[in-house]
């Protein structure tokens, strides 16, 4: 489908069970293959970026059985501290799949095998120079293939030898995240406590937060100290929870609870709740503060629009939930005054330059948008008028579709390329239909 036309929506109103969390499915998935033992992975995201890591893996040797279409069986290759995998010699196409490109080329790097990654063509744009330079510090023979610093890359075999890491943490944290998976990697014996030390300041903490309580659910446990310095205590290694179920996508249920915002609700979502692990769960608090009427349970949260008047502008850190900061983004239209949206440099390196991107649709409805290196402060249009029937473009990037279907809770509008939603959440238009109760017109 080259587009969608969306009509005005008058209300919304349901329950909407999530998909599973793409964040948590790549990293188990990965964890699962690293580990000693069977694990039975439930409720397991089916997308893109899930297909590339179970391809991937696939590719190197690692045994996995499709119990059904979330459920399945991966078999370990030892937890061993001399890594191997049973195939040694592989070109992996990884797609635009950061939470698969940027842990993978850690994991590869120490696994004394010859590997190619490769990716989409956004995907070499995206930097991987400060994880490349870590990897080093260690030993590891890394050659990028194209640009100096971008995939795609080339690893050989080498001699890992135990060393202090010094890693930025201000570009990805998808980069910390792979070195501390690695970890248990470098440590072949108890006397010895590999460290790595983020310099700069540390974006999306909430991820590595979430990196490092799954690798205790594999038995491995990370100390730090003031998030600087993380150290493993040797000795460690991964092994099989049996059975590990993955909870529902806290930055999907942005989308669903921010239409319960905006457009009556109440809307509920089904899978996250108290103690997710997840840090976009936080998304909530931001509409809480914006107005909104937010109920929590165990493993459900309810939005609904303010009880009297409208939503009203907020200033926010976005550092704690940069993906669901999407969201706000697009919830700002319909908020009185001016939302500034801070610490969000990191949007520049994803599927886009989302910064830009954000800053240029939001501008087809009306709204004057400042986009600065690492904010985008949004001014609705005047009394609220949206500028009706714009064309959205979406830049190969599920999370701009999703987004700026939002608008619909005010006006009709065409959204391009609405199929880029596969990525994480493929029949994401048809469960969004689900809420609608009531059109405008």
């Amino acid at each position: 489908m080259k587009f969608l036309d969306l009509p005005a929506i008058k209300s919304v109103e349901g329950v909407v069970r999530l998909p599973g969390s793409k964040s948590i499915s790549n990293r188990i998935l990965l964890l699962a293959a690293l580990a000693n033992g069977v694990t039975h992975i439930r409720n397991l995201l089916v997308s893109d970026d899930t297909a590339r890591m179970l391809d991937a893996l696939q590719a190197l040797g690692v045994t996995i059985v499709q119990i059904n279409e979330n459920d399945c069986r991966v078999q370990g290759i030892g937890g061993q501290s001399s890594l191997h995998f049973p195939v040694n010699e592989a070109d992996l196409f990884l797609g635009n799949a950061g939470t698969v490109f940027r842990p993978l080329t850690a994991i590869l790097a120490l696994a004394q095998g010859r590997y190619r990654l490769s990716g989409a063509s956004r995907m070499h744009e995206r930097p991987i120079g400060d994880l490349v330079d870590a990897l080093r510090q260690v030993g590891a023979d890394i050659t990028y293939l194209g640009e100096e610093g971008f995939p795609p890359l080339q690893i050989q075999p080498a001699r890992i030898r135990v060393n202090a890491i010094t890693v930025r943490g201000d570009v990805s944290s998808q980069f910390l995240t792979g070195l501390l998976m690695a970890l248990p990697l470098l440590a072949p014996t108890a006397d010895e406590t590999p460290m790595i030390t983020v310099t700069g300041e540390l974006i999306s903490r909430p991820y590595i937060e979430l990196t490092i309580g799954l690798m205790g659910r594999f038995g491995v446990h990370v100390e730090h100290e003031g998030w600087r310095h993380f150290m493993l205590p040797g000795g460690q290694r991964y092994r099989s929870p049996g059975e590990i179920f993955v909870e529902g996508d806290a930055s999907s249920a942005s989308y669903f609870l921010a239409a319960g915002a905006v457009g009556t609700g109440p809307v509920r979502v089904e899978g996250i709740g108290h103690g997710s692990l997840q840090g976009d769960v936080r998304f909530a608090e931001a509409l809480e503060k914006m107005g909104a009427r937010i109920t929590r349970g165990n493993s459900w949260i309810e939005a609904a629009a303010p009880e009297y008047g409208s939503l009203r502008a907020i200033d926010l850190d976005c550092n704690h939930i940069p993906d669901a900061a999407m969201t706000l983004a697009v919830v700002a239209l319909f908020a009185r005054g001016i939302t500034t949206l801070r610490n969000i440099a990191s949007w520049r390196v994803k599927e886009t330059d989302r910064l830009a991107a954000m800053a240029r649709e939001l501008r087809k409805f009306g709204a004057a948008v400042e986009e600065g290196p690492d904010f985008l402060r949004i001014t609705p249009p005047p009394d609220g008028n949206l500028a009706a029937h714009a064309v959205v473009d979406t830049y190969d990037d599920h999370r701009m579709a999703m987004c700026f279907s939002l608008v619909s809770l005010g006006v009709p509008l065409r959204i391009n390329d609405p199929g880029c939603v596969t990525k994480t959440f493929p029949d994401y238009f048809e469960k969004f239909a689900t809420i609608i109760r009531a059109w405008h017109g």
